[in-house]
């Protein structure tokens, strides 16, 4: 479910900046010929478009720091409820880390 969440922030988030760039693109391919009023307009839009993609940073930076929270807990319930098996997998990942750069 968690997952499912942060593919969609992260699609928002894409289409949020490819939105971000088109305007800003087409916005400056138009600024040579504003002046005025028009040019104040640019700049709001410009500003809009970057407001929203900051937003949808925000959110999406939220959605991570939850995941990795849910991950750390649900890592020190799992050493918490089996020391023993955590201990094996410790030993057996330093093990082979030890193997591989001996190898070296």
């Amino acid at each position: 479910m968690a997952k499912k969440n942060i593919n969609t922030d992260n699609d928002q988030l894409l289409a949020e900046f490819k939105a971000l760039v088109s305007d800003t693109e087409q916005l400056l391919q138009h600024s040579v010929e504003l002046s005025g009023d028009k040019a104040e307009e640019l700049r709001e839009q410009i500003n809009s478009s970057l407001q929203r993609a900051r937003k949808a940073l925000g959110s999406t930076e939220h959605a991570l720091r939850e995941r990795g929270k849910e991950a750390i807990h649900s890592s020190e319930e799992y050493v918490r409820e089996h020391p023993l098996q955590s201990l094996a997998i410790g030993a057996g990942v330093g093990f082979l880390l030890g193997l591989l750069v001996s190898r070296r």
